[in-house]
């Protein structure tokens, strides 16, 4: 059996050209990345604006364990399968960051014959987006550090400074550091600390901007402390915006690639779920609206973070409807909801099944009864599911009125969608989404906290640290309470215990600390030991990657 990189490396690709034509892209709206890879100009935009919107598809999942889900591999196969239907397809996919890809996950562009190519491009460098962020997140620093060392005009407290440096890699040491040591002429002494670059507000910014100028003017929103009478420092006030903009000139550019079957795919963008807002940019989604008949975009982890991120966030800042949602799932990974150890999910066991599945449901009736949209659940179909098994999460999502279809895109590619596509196209034609927020506008920032732990988490309400309080206070008091939430939280618990799996009843979410992110325009609420910097596992995926003489990379998954 070959593996995802394997497959990959086989692939007979096209030019991007060609695959660009397919959806109307002509070739002078192309900046070249090689054969295999290109950004779209900024002017496209103006040609295809006024274009019909075509059909938003969500691609989202039950709360993901070591067992696996396919949510990417999914929304890949799915965008294949509609493709080989006839219907004109773009998949709205995030870049994978080098910390998981490094990390425990490996590779992140889809698996066996459901993949973007050039795989091993897209996992690495791609185009540079991730560096350019970086790189602005961190030329930011080094004004307000030099701002500091140069007289501080803007009499800004060292001690009340939360923008941070950040660097594309699971790195726990750097968490918490010391900078400006070593004398005068190095700076002002300072505690300081790394945050993954897709924890990154300018993440988060350029994935929420409209355009260069909206990403200008967010970027000067900034705000990067507080003086020394309390008031907040923005990185306008440091005249930062204009030279970070031009760091990203290219960054905002959507990436165009293709599947191993050659369905379109804008991969642009890449903030976490757990720590930031989980969605590729509203560039290359909306983008990906005006090219297709049928945009498919996914949204990171379960759908207690992604989904309500993309809904109550996205889709708000953005004015975006879902057409339909598809809900992932695996047999092997509710059965670890339900109590099974990975070494025990080969054998049937209705038991462990019908203990986990009530993960699954919650996922689907928030869907549908929160949010007021359409939805289908895709099962992964794994070689040792049973039968039985499978009856059984069909029986369990009909009795909440959703359909169950099996995928095998991973093993087949679009052959293996066709059904999932079938129910997609249904979906869309025959029922009409209602779709509703999870909280409103004007309800104050801990009422919207409250209303997501309680309506879909399914918690009983919150517990709110003092210095957290004080915090949503002082937000509130400087005209920031009206902005939607982004909580940062364990990705494998509905709470914000990550021990707690499949539905769990009765707790209570504590809010340790909130900030707002006032360019990308949210509220970060972090809980439970949810860390904006993760660190490597024992067994990194990095000490399985390799090259060759040739340049041919081994072990990316």
């Amino acid at each position: 059996m070959l593996s995802d990189i394997e497959i990959a490396q086989n692939a007979k690709m096209k030019h991007i050209r060609d695959v660009a034509a397919s959806i109307g892209i002509a070739e002078d709206d192309l900046e070249f990345y090689g054969k295999y890879k290109a950004k779209i100009a900024s002017e496209l935009w103006g040609k295809v604006k006024d274009n019909e919107n075509g059909k938003l598809i969500l691609v989202t999942a039950i709360n993901p364990t070591p067992a696996g889900e396919g949510k990417t591999t999914t929304t890949i196969g799915l965008g294949d399968a509609l493709t080989n239907m006839g219907k004109k397809c773009v998949l709205a996919l995030r870049e994978p960051s080098l910390g998981p890809v490094m990390g425990i996950k490996g590779g992140a562009a889809g698996g066996g014959y459901s993949q973007v190519v050039p795989m091993e491009d897209i996992n690495l460098h791609f185009t540079g987006d991730m560096h350019a962020i970086t790189a602005a997140n961190n030329l930011l620093s080094a004004m307000i550090d030099n701002h500091i060392h140069q007289g501080n005009i803007l009499d800004i407290d060292v001690t009340n400074i939360v923008w941070k440096r950040v660097v594309d890699m699971n790195d726990r040491a750097l968490r918490h550091v010391v900078v400006g040591m070593g004398g005068k002429v190095n700076g002002i002494p300072r505690e300081d600390g790394f945050m993954i670059t897709v924890a990154s507000e300018v993440m988060a910014i350029l994935c929420l901007a409209n355009d260069l100028e909206d990403l200008k003017n967010r970027l000067g929103e900034i705000i990067i402390g507080y003086n020394r009478s309390g008031e907040p420092v923005k990185a306008s006030d440091l005249k930062a915006q204009g030279a970070m903009a031009a760091l990203l000139k290219d960054a905002i550019k959507p990436n165009l690639v293709q599947t191993l079957e050659h369905t379109p795919a804008l991969v642009h963008g890449g903030p976490f779920a757990n720590i930031a807002h989980g969605c590729n940019s509203v560039l290359a989604t909306r983008l990906a609206l005006k090219l297709g008949d049928y945009a498919v975009t996914e949204a990171g982890f379960g759908a207690d973070l992604g989904a309500e991120k993309f809904l109550d966030i996205k889709c708000r800042m953005a004015g975006l409807t879902p057409s339909a949602v598809v809900i992932v799932a695996t047999v092997r990974a509710l059965k670890m909801h339900g109590g099974l150890a990975k070494t025990e999910l080969g054998s049937e066991n209705l038991e462990a099944l019908e203990k986990g599945l009530p993960n699954l449901l919650r996922h689907v009736s928030n869907i549908k009864n929160v949010y007021g949209l359409p939805s289908v659940v895709a099962v992964n179909r794994f070689p040792t599911d049973t039968d039985a098994e499978v009856a059984l999460v069909i029986e369990k999502c009909k009795e909440l009125g959703v359909n169950v279809v099996l995928s095998d895109v991973w093993a087949k590619g679009g052959e293996g969608g066709k059904e999932l596509a079938r129910e997609v196209v249904r979906l869309c034609e025959e029922e009409t989404p209602h779709f509703t927020f999870s909280y409103e506008d004007d309800l104050s920032l801990e009422e919207k906290i409250k209303a997501v732990v309680t309506k879909v988490y399914g918690g009983v309400g919150i517990n709110i640290l003092p210095n957290a309080k004080k915090e949503l206070g002082i937000l509130t008091e400087l005209g920031f309470g009206n902005m939607p939430v982004c909580i940062a939280k364990t990705q494998y618990s509905f709470s914000d215990n990550p021990a707690l799996l499949g539905a769990p009843e009765g707790f209570t979410v504590t809010v340790k600390n909130v900030k707002v992110s006032a360019g990308a325009g949210f509220v970060v609420v972090l809980t439970g030991d949810i860390m904006t910097m993760p660190g490597l596992p024992k067994s990194p995926a990095a000490e399985r990657i390799d090259v060759d003489d040739n340049g041919v990379i081994t072990g990316l998954f």
